[in-house]
């Protein structure tokens, strides 16, 4: 199984060599082009860099948790601490004033990406090593948590 990885890792790589030229610069990392959160740990990048896309999207979102957990002091973790933080009258995390029927709404759609989040991309990539993403779906992944901490950062969360 080793070789498989070692094989699908070259083979997920190899248009750093060959596509080079097609891209104009070839020293923009893909974080860069997709303005992925620059305040993730260091070994999202290098899991990221060594074909470890799986990998790299759960630490993310390890790091979003965390940063949740963080932020409003509570131990949970994962879609139950999304749903407690982000629901409720008033929310324990307010991503607005809430004053609006839209910021309401806002506030209530925003808990629910965050817990779907946790619950359909996390947590298959905790549960099981059989999950294989390519870079594309990575990036897609890391893009997602990016806004999604730059959305706390905007209410001044972090």
């Amino acid at each position: 199984m080793a070789l498989l990885d070692t094989f699908e890792r070259i083979v997920r790589t190899a248009h750093n060599f060959t596509e080079a030229e097609s891209r104009g610069d070839s020293t923009v990392h893909p974080f860069e082009e997709r303005n992925i959160h620059p305040d993730f740990p260091v070994d999202v990048r290098n899991l990221f860099d060594n074909g470890h896309y799986s990998q790299a999207t759960f630490e993310a979102l390890k790091y979003l948790d965390e940063e949740v957990q963080r932020v409003s002091a509570d131990t949970d973790f994962g879609k139950s601490l999304m749903m407690r933080v982000f629901g409720g009258t008033p929310p324990k995390l307010a991503l607005n004033p809430g004053m609006t029927s839209s910021e309401q709404s806002e506030q209530e759609g925003y808990k629910f990406i965050f817990a779907g989040t946790m619950q359909g991309i996390r947590n298959p990539r905790g549960h099981t090593t059989k999950i294989s993403d390519d870079p594309d779906t990575c990036l897609d992944h890391l893009s997602l948590t990016s806004m999604l901490l730059r959305k706390l950062e905007e209410a001044g969360l972090r």
